[in-house]
């Protein structure tokens, strides 16, 4: 779907890059919660964009507002509406890519598809649009937290050929994560990642990096048997995210090098409950969730709007020089980490309410 995500805790997202304002619809939300526009400002704060010298400076508050669904800071079961206005728009900076598609961008692609597309900004391809997911996940971590314990947390596991390393996942926290602009929670390797993005940066290009998220205190149980499985969601929901280019879960595609006798997950006693001594699994077999912490990764490629001249073609077919104008991220991983929770806390909230309701 170009607008709706979930089946029963459902978002619709609206808006473009340079529009008037973008935003959400939240249907489904539970009645008699608590919630105003603090509960969802923090996860917008750490995804808007000007935030440090690592990302685009373009300046936007990212301030969001409760359009309805809400009355005297309790949610009343009906659709919540959100909105985020565009102040800091510059749809001149693209007025010489009108005739040009960006080279891996959207322009064609939209272009081709519906015969038009928006001039500027990417449109709805643009990161901006991952504003109305994250102020939707709010919504639903703070359900997720308060009604189940919940805990989600992201962090950027690598940028180009730089590594964080090995996490605990039973103790991260968004606390140590944001100790540092790039989010990578090792400070010993955050600040020469730092410097890798100010290098590429200065030379008007970009990287790319991958981002690792862990979702811990999830009962057991979500997800369904075949198509839609917990793991098959997440995929879903992470490969939806603007620039990402790949997913994998708990040992991934190392899990294909070893043998199955070492990549087994033998059940053991955890206090009363049966769990599993080690975790290949990231939380999901048969794709249900086994009461483990949920651990996956996600690829983003590097941003695709460079000021580096690059040989291309315009629209009518002829050869020309691209020198990309606007105001671009030269590394989205950092930004993308409370994407990435925004979306995992979407899919979890979906499962939970499906198996609340076939409880019933």
């Amino acid at each position: 779907m170009s607008s709706v995500f979930g089946t029963l805790f459902r978002v619709s997202t609206f808006g473009e890059s340079h529009c008037a304002a973008v935003g959400a619809v939240v249907d489904g939300a539970p009645a008699g919660m608590r919630l105003c526009e603090s509960d969802i400002q923090p996860q917008l704060d750490r995804r808007r964009p000007g935030q440090s010298a690592l990302s685009t400076p373009r300046e936007e508050e990212d301030l969001v507002t409760i359009l309805s669904g809400v009355e005297g800071g309790v949610t009343l079961g009906t659709p919540i509406g959100l909105m985020v206005y565009n102040r800091d728009q510059r749809p001149g900076d693209y007025q010489e890519m009108s005739q040009v598609p960006r080279p891996s961008h959207a322009d064609y692609t939209y272009q081709v598809k519906y015969g038009v597309r928006a001039s500027s900004g990417g449109g709805r391809s643009s990161a901006r649009e991952t504003i109305a997911r994250v102020a939707a996940g709010a919504i639903a971590e703070k359900y997720l937290a308060e009604r189940h314990g919940v805990e989600i947390v992201a962090w950027v596991d690598s940028v180009g050929a730089l590594e964080a390393g090995a996490v605990d996942l039973e103790r991260i926290t968004r606390q140590q994560v944001d100790q540092h602009p790039v989010r990578c929670g090792n400070p010993t390797m955050s600040q020469a990642m730092a410097d890798l993005i100010t290098q590429v940066k200065s030379r008007d290009d970009s990287v790319g990096g991958t981002v690792s998220c862990v979702c811990r205190n999830l009962p057991a149980g979500l997800g369904e048997p075949a198509f839609d499985k917990l793991e098959a969601l997440l995929a879903h929901a992470m490969l939806s995210i603007p620039a990402s280019k790949g997913f994998e879960i708990g040992s991934g595609f190392s899990g294909s090098r070893m043998l199955g006798s070492a990549h087994n997950d033998p059940f053991v006693d955890k206090g009363g409950r049966l769990g599993t001594a080690t975790n290949y699994s990231g939380g999901v077999q048969g794709g249900i969730s086994n009461g483990e912490p949920i651990y996956f990764r996600v690829a983003f490629k590097p941003p695709a709007t460079v000021a580096l001249p690059q040989k291309t073609a315009r629209f009518d077919g002829s050869e020309t020089i691209l020198e990309a104008k606007g105001r671009h991220d030269p590394c989205i991983v950092p930004r993308a980490v409370p994407v990435v929770e925004s979306m995992a806390a979407l899919v979890l909230m979906d499962l939970l309410l499906r198996q609340e309701y076939r409880k019933r």
